[in-house]
């Protein structure tokens, strides 16, 4: 555990009505602890899960398209000065990480070829070639077994995005590798009711414009899983009934 506490410094808001700050979640923040090494923001799509993790890793340095604090591209992205108004707190402080974002993963994979040209040797942690000569999956798995190491934090927006169920299996496995050498955190925003199932994981959902700690039970994820799973049929017959 590095990052114990992020904290939203309302004397630098710009502007209560400016984006992201308009975001009712966003708005409702005063702060949030961390009290376990893998974290999960939960909610429906809008609801600032992205936002947020954005703002605490730009905060911290990483490229705010993807990376780590020594990677430097752009993606056009234009800043929201959420990180601004962020207070984070840690014990102890570290810069050692990762900002994995599925939505500029091409981006990041680009950068990468292009260094590559110049420097070489630098796909030694991608898997030994290009991520761009891997398949989606291939390449997301690639990076979070090859570049992701201990004594670091971690944050990914959706690494779900281009898993199979059974990629993300082996996802969880990457996880509980690394969380057993007790030196890792992870802040995971995601729709995934799989890798949610993560054993002990913090969960704050971003549900119900308010930010609040929930039992994977409680998550519309699972919930909403579950239910289809059971009564797939039934479901359906709801859903497409106004087409009769």
């Amino acid at each position: 555990m590095f990052l114990k506490k992020v904290t939203l410094l309302r004397d630098r808001i710009p502007a209560a009505d400016q984006y992201p700050f308009s975001i009712p979640a966003i708005q409702a923040l005063d702060s949030l602890h961390f009290k376990k090494p893998i974290c999960f923001f939960v909610g429906e799509n809008g609801t600032g899960k992205s936002t947020l993790l954005e703002g605490i890793a730009a905060n911290i340095g990483f490229n705010p398209g993807g990376g780590s604090r020594s990677n430097s591209f752009d993606v056009g992205a234009s800043s929201t000065q959420l990180e601004e108004c962020l207070r984070l707190s840690w014990l102890p402080k570290i810069s050692n990480g990762f900002f994995f974002r599925a939505e500029t993963f091409y981006h990041f994979a680009s950068y990468l070829d292009k260094i590559e040209r110049n420097d070489g040797n630098n796909f030694r942690d991608y898997g030994g070639k290009s991520l761009h000569e891997q398949s989606h999956g291939e390449s997301f798995l690639n990076l979070f077994s090859n570049r992701f190491h201990g004594k670091a934090i971690y944050l990914l927006d959706e690494p779900e995005a281009a898993l199979s169920p059974a990629r993300q299996l082996t996802f969880l496995r990457v996880i509980h590798d690394l969380v057993k050498q007790k030196n890792v955190q992870m802040i995971i925003a995601t729709h995934s009711p799989i890798l949610l199932g993560y054993p002990n994981a913090q969960i704050y959902s971003f549900d119900d414009n308010e930010i609040k700690e929930v039992s994977y039970e409680m998550t519309d994820h699972y919930t909403i899983t579950k239910y289809f799973l059971q009564h797939r049929e039934k479901m359906l017959d709801e859903l497409f009934k106004e087409d009769e």
